[in-house]
């Protein structure tokens, strides 16, 4: 691998000045999910400039695309986000996980035609939310792939990681308004049934499956305190280990919710929030040429299979053998989804955290690309 290595590294070096732009443009111009109009146009002219095509269905979401570059029969997919969250900007560091994966597939690039892939880069909106990989799965953009890749910024390097499962609700109760001291009786009040269902969840939480966490928060629950309220919503987040104790979760929830509808008389809507998210799946073979590459990078990857949030690149990786390591830089002690994370990200440690976890993206495809038995097998794989 060495002589690709040194292309790989040469397409980096050529491209540096451009990748980094990239990362510190979506960085210092943070858009929210499903409105990430200018990150995507900026990836998309880079990798335009690069001779990437744009050609055949795109995506029905607008901040999402898909181009590639070759003609190979394995197909290697770079998942793109830049996404950034209400308030504290790119506290995810997703300008780092955007530049790495569109740096990493113009390094891939440079080797397309030696080592007969097509590259295939897909710009994926909306992580934080709604899951625009599942979207785009529904609409058929992974069916062609063997493998897919990205790396998420993080505080250290880690490979082997899994995530949790996750789905959120939307809870509405309907009840009857009335004069809350005049005719109290009249009235049915939705922000009762709320109230019964928070505490339902509370007590249920000691059943539930080893390693689930239930969140809720409200939303609304009234307008005037003497008035009984007609109107309550909340949002309900379940995470669990993997996707079959997320449905046991969900059942008990959604008892928990009827219950509070029945004791109150109000009526209850519950509404999905976006995509339920699957538990991410590491492969082993691309975990372990990742961890390699990034030690000709001067890079000490840790191995963890402990679960660390959650992605939809799980439902990526529940379809086709995928890698989605963390990609450690300096954020001087700060936790994810904080403002002081954010500040770090167009920081010198995140400028080299993009460029060797680009590396170690297209080591690691040009790995599995360039090994019969792993190519046999990813392509085997993608005849589904």
């Amino acid at each position: 691998m060495a002589e690709i290595h040194g292309r790989i590294s040469a397409a980096l070096e050529r491209w540096q000045p451009k990748i980094l732009r990239l990362s510190h443009a979506i960085h210092a111009d943070p858009e929210l999910s499903g409105e990430e109009f200018r990150a995507a146009k900026r990836a998309a002219v880079l990798l335009r400039a690069a001779g990437f095509s744009f050609d055949g269905p795109q995506p029905a979401s607008p901040t999402a695309f898909t181009a590639r570059y070759g003609n190979g029969q394995l197909v290697v997919a770079l998942c793109v986000e830049y996404d950034a969250l209400p308030a504290i900007g790119h506290a995810c560091g997703h300008n780092v996980n955007a530049a790495s994966a569109v740096g990493a597939a113009l390094a891939l690039a440079a080797v397309a035609d030696d080592l007969g892939i097509t590259v295939k880069v897909l710009g994926t909106p909306a992580e934080e939310t709604t899951g625009g990989k599942v979207d785009l799965i529904e609409e058929g953009h992974f069916d062609d792939v063997a493998l897919a890749m990205m790396a998420h910024a993080g505080a250290e390097d880690v490979i082997g990681g899994s995530s949790l499962a996750m789905c959120m609700w939307d809870v509405l109760y309907e009840g009857r308004p009335a004069h809350a001291a005049a005719a109290p009786a009249e009235g049915i009040n939705a922000l009762d049934a709320l109230v019964v269902a928070q505490t339902a969840i509370a007590l249920a939480r000691q059943q539930l499956p080893p390693g689930s966490i239930v969140s809720l928060i409200v939303t609304e629950g009234g307008s005037a305190v003497n008035v009984i309220p007609e109107r309550a919503r909340a949002s309900v987040e379940m995470r669990s280990p993997n996707l079959a104790t997320l449905r046991v979760i969900e059942e008990k929830v959604r008892r928990c919710l009827e219950a509070g509808a029945l004791a109150s008389a109000a009526t209850l809507k519950v509404t999905p929030a976006g995509n339920a998210y699957a538990e991410l799946r590491q492969d082993s073979f691309l975990s372990e040429a990742y961890r390699a590459a990034m030690a000709v990078r001067g890079r000490d990857v840790t191995f963890n299979a402990k679960p660390v949030a959650s992605t939809d690149m799980g439902n990526v990786s529940q379809l086709v053998p995928s890698i989605h390591p963390l990609l450690g830089y300096d954020v001087g002690g700060a936790a994810h989804h904080t403002a002081e994370f954010a500040a770090y990200g167009s920081s010198a440690s995140a400028d080299r955290a993009v460029l060797d976890g680009a590396f170690g993206l297209a080591a690691a495809a040009s790995a599995a690309a360039g090994d019969p038995r792993q190519r046999a097998r990813l392509l085997c794989g993608n005849s589904r």
